[in-house]
């Protein structure tokens, strides 16, 4: 399955995961997953609680292995990109290091990378915080931010590494839900800015329409990709967008989707 008519950039070939493999009890939680993703694309994937979006999100990002299937992105094997660090990866929680200043925050995982041997640019830290909308608080400590303010720090530090694709793994489900729509508008704006290709695990059917390019939904455990559904909303897309009776359709759709799967 390949999202929209572009070259494929993240190519996702037969691929399966099976925990405890070898096992009494092995659980398969993905089975023949295959689908195509343009560059720079923003797609979201969603599905029942279980069915191995979290898993499908970590395989790209070589974070666990595939049982079976290959994983490129632009041609390159995912495990390949990892090791260069041109995989940025968002996860619900910031994971800022509380004993360092936010800038350090921002440089600390293009520094790993690099004394890992990784060839990258130095990021423009001060470029960075402005971009999320941190200007000013470089200097800061973790704690002295709002939840809101500490995910677009994580955010930063993921950008910081030019990655090829950025992964990100319902990175504002902690947030209130005022806070989770400022944060979505301010991605749909830096994603305009670097047009990175990004993979978007979320449980909100309204926040995937809002933001993706295709959505993917996938069944429950073992999880496969029930369908792709392309987001044909016009762009830039502002806040009043939700109200439009198209966009209500398109949550609409989802959810009967949804019900249908877990009849």
């Amino acid at each position: 399955m390949i999202l929209g008519s572009a070259e494929p950039f993240i190519s996702v070939e037969q691929v399966q995961v099976t925990y405890g493999q070898g096992s009494a009890e092995p659980v398969q939680a993905l089975s023949d997953i295959n689908f195509a993703v343009p560059e720079g694309a923003f797609v979201s994937l969603i599905g029942p609680s279980g069915c191995g979006k979290s898993t499908l999100l970590r395989a790209v990002g070589d974070l666990l292995a595939p049982t079976s299937g290959r994983i490129t992105i632009g041609g390159t094997p995912a495990a390949e990109l990892r090791q260069k660090g041109r995989i940025g990866v968002v996860f619900q929680q910031p994971n800022l290091m509380p004993w360092l200043r936010i800038e350090e925050n921002v440089r600390l995982l293009h520094r790993l990378a690099s004394e890992s041997g990784a060839k990258l640019p130095p990021p423009d830290v001060e470029g960075l915080l402005r971009l999320v909308g941190l200007e000013g608080f470089g200097r800061k400590r973790p704690a002295q931010l709002s939840g809101g303010m500490q995910s677009r720090a994580a955010l930063a530090r993921a950008l910081a590494l030019d990655p090829a694709i950025l992964l990100m793994d319902e990175p504002f489900a902690a947030l209130d839900e005022i806070t989770r729509d400022r944060m979505g508008i301010e991605l749909m704006r830096i994603h305009a800015s670097f047009r990175k290709t990004v993979l978007f695990v979320t449980h909100s059917l309204a926040e995937a329409v809002f933001l993706s390019d295709s959505i993917v939904l996938m069944t429950p455990r073992p999880g496969r990709i029930a369908r792709i559904i392309p987001v044909d909303l016009p762009r830039p897309r502002l806040p009043e967008m939700r109200l439009t009776d198209e966009f209500a359709r398109m949550v609409a759709e989802l959810n009967r989707e949804l019900y249908r799967m877990m009849a």
